[in-house]
């Protein structure tokens, strides 16, 4: 999304469905994401020095309800070795149907075209087992965890 579509989708007012033509979803904006909006994502997107696709918002649309299902968010740009860090979620509705799945297929695909991109990393809760079935279904390795997370890789 760009920069005015952001300030749209943190509005949560139906303006966003409006400018892309799509139907209303039902999507909350929770206290944390609006903190990421206000501190992180449209300074990000708003500084001219970096490549907006790699700090703003992907949203995934169902063709056939003709609504928004969930967003995905690379984490920054390459650093140093070419890794891109990714976080997502599908809206309640929409779980279980395999969207997530398809969107991070989707921005593997992407990032192949991205020169810098050698590999896409991600982090889910241990108990979020969902989420970690959408990097196992997309040839993603476990690399580590923590207590409370597991830490995944797709090389390029």
């Amino acid at each position: 999304m760009t920069y005015s579509q952001l300030l749209k989708y943190v509005q949560c007012d139906g303006s966003l469905e409006q400018e892309l033509k799509l139907n209303l979803t039902s999507r909350v904006i929770t206290a944390e994401l609006k903190e990421a909006f206000e501190n992180t994502i449209l300074p990000n997107v708003a500084d001219a020095t970096k490549n907006y696709l790699f700090v703003t918002f992907w949203t995934a649309i169902s063709k056939m309800e003709n609504k928004m299902v969930g967003d995905l968010c690379i984490i920054g740009e390459p650093n140093e070795i070419g890794e891109i860090e990714i976080g997502y979620g599908t809206y309640d509705e929409f779980q279980g149907r395999g969207f997530m799945t398809e969107m991070v297929s989707g921005i593997i695909g992407w990032a192949r075209t991205q020169q810098a991109v050698k590999s896409i990393i991600a982090s889910t809760a241990k108990t979020n087992i969902p989420s970690f079935k959408v990097l196992q279904k997309n040839n993603f390795k476990k690399i580590g965890e923590t207590e409370l997370l597991y830490k995944w890789k797709f090389e390029l």
